[in-house]
């Protein structure tokens, strides 16, 4: 009687194919590198943001410029002794950081929302392990790498005068509220409703529904608390404003 052969398994795709995958098939790549090394995808995604924002560095300044100065002049309202040439000393230290700084706040804010997510999915009885939720994180943020090439796109055709704040050049609400007029702290909360935040946040839950093993459903809402507690770092400082 003739047995049969024990089933084949599929090799496994190239890290290079995730990159790919994340954007049409992310139940794959999160299900294929759920044990996986976080730091591959986390550096990729660094390194690809990083570099366009080398690139469209220049083009990029009147939004730089335009949130320097209100964030200058609410410290002026604050401190009214403040002598212009500390704001000016500030502008030349913070163009000289910003290009250093990008390399360490995008990945503090992939690893930020790993552990959001690992936290988040444990309210919803996920299954997920920290390292699972750190795979998560990184990937998920893939998207910025999308916004990156928008942005620099805009920027480049767009009237600089029109780029007055940051999120002019999002896919979203706040792109249509004047950063001047507005409330900081309704533009912060609007400005999280835009194209790439709410596709990371589907990410996420895909993700996080793939690695916890728990229904789209409660994957969902645990991405819904992540998608809030990613906005309190421009919540929070949008209150000191009021």
């Amino acid at each position: 009687m003739a047995t049969q052969a024990p089933p084949v398994a599929a090799p496994l795709a190239a890290i290079w194919e995730d990159f790919i995958d994340i954007f049409y098939a992310p139940s794959s790549v999160f299900r294929r590198r759920e044990n996986g090394n976080f730091f591959v995808p986390l550096v990729v995604i660094t390194v690809f943001c990083g570099a366009l924002f080398f690139l469209t560095s220049g083009v990029m300044q009147p939004v730089f410029d335009a949130e320097f100065d209100r964030g200058i002049a609410a410290a002026m309202r604050q401190n009214p002794n403040m002598p212009p040439e500390a704001a000016e000393r500030m502008r030349g230290f913070a163009i000289r950081m910003q290009q250093v700084f990008i390399f360490i706040l995008l990945p503090l804010a992939m690893f930020g929302i790993g552990v959001t997510t690992w936290v988040a999915g444990k309210l919803v009885d996920a299954k997920q392990t920290l390292k699972s939720g750190l795979v998560v994180g990184a990937y998920a943020y893939a998207p910025r790498i999308v916004d990156g090439v928008l942005q620099g796109l805009q920027a480049v055709f767009m009237d600089p005068e029109q780029i007055d704040g940051r999120f002019r050049l999002s896919i979203g609400i706040g792109r249509f509220l004047d950063p001047d007029v507005v409330s900081p702290l309704l533009l912060a909360v609007v400005g999280r409703v835009d194209l790439i935040t709410i596709w990371i946040t589907v990410l996420i839950a895909i993700g996080l529904s793939v690695t916890g093993h728990i229904p789209r459903r409660k994957a969902a809402i645990a991405a819904a608390i992540v998608w809030f507690v990613g906005g309190l770092p421009l919540i929070i400082p949008a209150l000191t404003q009021m």
